[in-house]
């Protein structure tokens, strides 16, 4: 299985982080540390959708779902167990 948070976190820094310094732990609001904007967090949810394979309805597009490295994770990890299932 990818490592979800290594994905999301590595295109965080490459397209949204000025400076090579920057840590962003698993937990850090991408909200509350300026991280991401509206139109940032619509980029991530397409890069999720593609680099996953999983479709991310309307109603889903929370910060449950999507504020933090964890919240993505469990999100994509549901994600896939409901497909499985199918």
């Amino acid at each position: 299985m990818q490592d979800i948070k290594a994905l999301v976190r590595k295109f965080l820094l490459d397209n949204f982080v000025m400076g090579s310094n920057v840590v962003i732990a698993d937990d850090a609001s991408f909200m509350k540390g300026h991280i991401l904007d509206s139109t940032g967090f619509i980029e991530l949810i397409m890069f999720i959708e593609e680099t996953f394979g999983v479709k991310v309805e309307d109603a889903e597009m929370l910060p449950e779902n999507f504020d933090s490295l964890l919240n993505i994770e469990g999100y994509v990890g549901r994600k896939r167990a409901v497909s499985a299932a199918a």
